[in-house]
């Protein structure tokens, strides 16, 4: 019987639309290059030599599109591309762990998405991405790139995940109007705003206006109009930095869903620019709630996986409420078990596990770590006093105030620190919750098939305390897991504990 030879599979382009995609967003990256050529040719009497970048840039943007190709073959999907330099990229379909698409506002207009295959390797150079396809026959493309891993396999451990329904989704976060009231209370609002004004005072906006005239009349002020006019400026400069957090917050994450379907965790999010996160659950090893001080104090948290692979932390929910983070949280760290998500017994839950304390010894050590530099700059100043060096006493409200700051956030950190080990029951894992951290507070959930060593460590100030600090080392997240200053005595019986018999000779 003759064997015929199965038909090669033909390349395909991406869609002839994104030829007026990418020119826009060439031309907009290279903007600052366009615009000085066109400023050079004018001051040349040739305009027509400011063109040629702008041409130049189009072209190439043009070029890609009979450039690139791609097939999805049964073994591998494939891409080429380059102009002068051609490259060809191969991915085992068995290999891929995520696929993302993302779509901003010129991509939805026009009806394209552009979709990203993740093989969870984090030293991936080349990235599988496909700009632009008709935003119509991606779902059907994303759903034949996963569906591998609808049947039953098992994670990275070794772990049988459980059996779930094609199809069958559960919605586990959902986003809510109401909170962006928590945007304000992070960095982002004023990591985007700084660089405006520092680029503003470069160039000498800033000193154009400390020399301006009304600036020079209000010196000659009283000095309670003075400080009213600074508090002013400071809680307009405070207002900014809020809305542009909530701009942020909002045009990142609005319509947030968190769907689970057993095997993957998709993520969808994005007011102008839509994002749907695929996230294989085989590479799934824990979660971390982080609390920064001004978020905890409000009541919110933000919620991230721990996930080996290329995207070693991803986030799951925003800043959000923690009764949200805890719903979310206990769903994924009981998905391998057969108990049902039951809120109202946090003891069972490593999401809500209460957590053990570690004792004196721990609290002097972060009274002393915290003290410790208050006391010496008082030294320094008494010694200076008494070498006769001049200075108000108002100058000692330094160390007294820093004194006080320095108590609080001590008891603060010690309040935070804390650890628990949840046996394995039910077919569910044992996990490591660790807690630690006072102005960005972090408590992770590290599962033990996870954990690939570990580590004791005793600083010189520890050895003499009597604590150590004990190190998780998985592959996946942080990569390193710490349960700070626990006595040295717990040490050995927390590892045994989370890892049985591999301990090791000590």
């Amino acid at each position: 019987m003759t064997e015929f030879p199965a038909p090669e599979i033909p390349w395909q382009r991406l869609d002839p639309r994104m030829l007026l995609v990418h020119p826009v967003y060439e031309v907009a990256r290279y903007i600052p290059v366009v615009i000085g050529t066109v400023v050079v040719g004018t001051r040349a009497d040739n305009p027509l030599w400011g063109l040629i970048p702008l041409l130049v840039i189009v072209g190439l943007a043009v070029s890609r599109w009979f450039t690139t190709t791609y097939r999805v073959g049964p073994t591998h999907v494939e891409l080429r591309t380059g102009l002068l330099a051609r490259k060809r990229l191969a991915v085992p379909r068995s290999r891929i762990r995520s696929v993302d698409i993302q779509a901003d506002v010129l991509h939805r207009v026009l009806g394209l998405a552009v979709l990203a295959i993740g093989t969870g390797q984090a030293e991936a150079k080349d990235k599988f991405k496909l700009d632009a396809l008709d935003a119509r026959l991606v779902p059907a493309l994303r759903q034949d790139l996963l569906a591998h891993t609808e049947a039953p396999h098992q994670d990275e451990s070794g772990r049988e995940l459980a059996p779930t329904a094609p199809g069958d989704q559960r919605e586990i976060g959902h986003w809510r109007a109401s909170w962006v009231r928590y945007a304000p209370l992070s960095l982002t609002g004023f990591a985007l705003f700084a660089p405006l004004v520092g680029l503003a005072f470069q160039y000498g906006i800033g000193q154009a206006l400390f020399r301006s005239d009304a600036v020079r009349r209000l010196r000659e002020e009283t000095t309670l109009l003075l400080a009213a006019i600074i508090a002013a400026l400071v809680l307009a400069l405070i207002a900014v930095v809020c809305l542009a957090a909530c701009a942020r917050y909002l045009a990142t994450y609005y319509g947030l869903t968190v769907l689970d379907d057993g095997k993957t965790l998709n993520i969808r999010h994005g007011l102008f620019t839509t994002r749907q996160i695929t996230m294989d659950l085989a590479r799934f090893r824990g979660a971390t709630v982080n609390e920064p001080l001004l978020l905890r104090l409000a009541g919110g948290a933000e919620l991230e996986a721990i996930m080996t692979g290329e995207k070693p932390r991803v986030k799951i929910l925003p800043q959000s409420p923690r009764g949200a983070v805890d719903h979310t949280l206990a769903h994924l760290l009981s998905r391998n078990g057969s108990q049902q998500l039951d809120l109202a017994a946090p003891g069972s839950m490593p999401a809500l596990a209460p957590l053990a304390a570690h004792g004196p010894l721990a609290r002097r050590r972060r009274y002393t770590r915290a003290l410790g530099p208050v006391v010496l700059v008082a030294v320094v100043m008494l010694m200076a006093r008494l070498t006769w060096v001049e200075f108000g006493p108002w100058w000692w409200l330094l160390p007294a105030v820093a004194a006080l700051v320095a108590v609080a956030l001590a008891g603060d950190r010690y309040r935070g620190l804390g650890h628990a080990v949840l046996p394995a029951a039910d077919g569910a894992p044992t996990w490591l919750v660790t807690r630690s951290g006072s102005l960005d507070r972090d408590r992770d959930c590290l599962e033990a098939p996870g954990i690939i060593g570990w580590t004791v460590r005793q600083s010189f100030f520890q050895r003499r305390s009597g604590v150590a600090t004990v190190i998780a080392a998985t592959a996946a997240g942080k990569k390193r897991y710490a349960v700070i200053d626990i006595p040295l005595e717990q040490a050995w019986a927390l590892i045994e504990r989370v890892t049985p018999g591999r301990l090791g000779a000590r």
